[in-house]
């Protein structure tokens, strides 16, 4: 097998062709792809679940909207906690700019994994935006690398305000709208071609 790039940490656009329900316009962040396969979460998929009836401890670090969001369609009885960690001047007092605070594990820059079992105590300080997710996406070796080369996803690189869109209804358009290509046009796709 072939040596894969690593996209973690970059975004996956879902393009207007994608039909599969559980990715119609979502945005995916990976938190892991090698040749093993890949795993992210849907940073556009709120629900209607606040965050506090699932994880009291961690409702008042959850951010704007403070719901839990489904990840994807595998695992949605398990929770994963994305924050983000403000610059090196946020990790005095017990972190490095390399590894982060306890209980938070790097992604990508300034994102990374919470482990949803520490003291939220131990974390509020230094989150500067915290999402539940219930579930995650996840392709096995080489099954995102063919959804690639099929034109189901555009890759883009994330930004650590995604994670924490207080408007995540208007992540996808927004996204594509920030590209300074030809995907910018794609924000102005609309949501049933058939009526254009």
């Amino acid at each position: 097998m072939t040596e894969v790039s690593s996209l973690t940490g970059r975004l996956l656009v879902a393009t207007p062709s994608l039909a599969d329900p559980n990715f119609e316009r979502s945005v995916v962040l990976l938190l892991d792809h090698d040749d093993e396969g890949s795993l992210g979460v849907v940073l556009n998929r709120p629900t209607p679940v606040d965050v506090g009836d699932v994880l009291q401890a961690w409702a008042e670090l959850a951010g704007d909207p403070g719901v839990v969001f489904q990840g994807g369609p595998v695992s949605l009885d398990s929770a994963l906690g994305i924050a983000v960690v403000p610059g090196p001047e946020a990790m005095e007092g017990g972190g490095s700019v390399e590894d982060g605070p306890l209980g938070w594990r790097r992604v990508h820059g300034a994102i990374g994994l919470v482990d949803l079992d520490a003291p939220p105590e131990l974390l509020a300080a230094e989150l500067g935006a915290l999402r539940i997710f219930a579930g995650y996406a996840g392709w096995g070796p080489g099954q995102l690398e063919d959804e690639l080369a099929e034109g189901a996803w555009y890759v883009v690189e994330s930004e650590p305000g995604d994670v924490s869109s207080p408007v995540p209804e208007g992540l996808w358009r927004a996204v594509l709208r920030r590209q300074r290509n030809e995907l910018a046009m794609v924000a102005t796709y609309p949501d049933d071609p058939s009526l254009n």
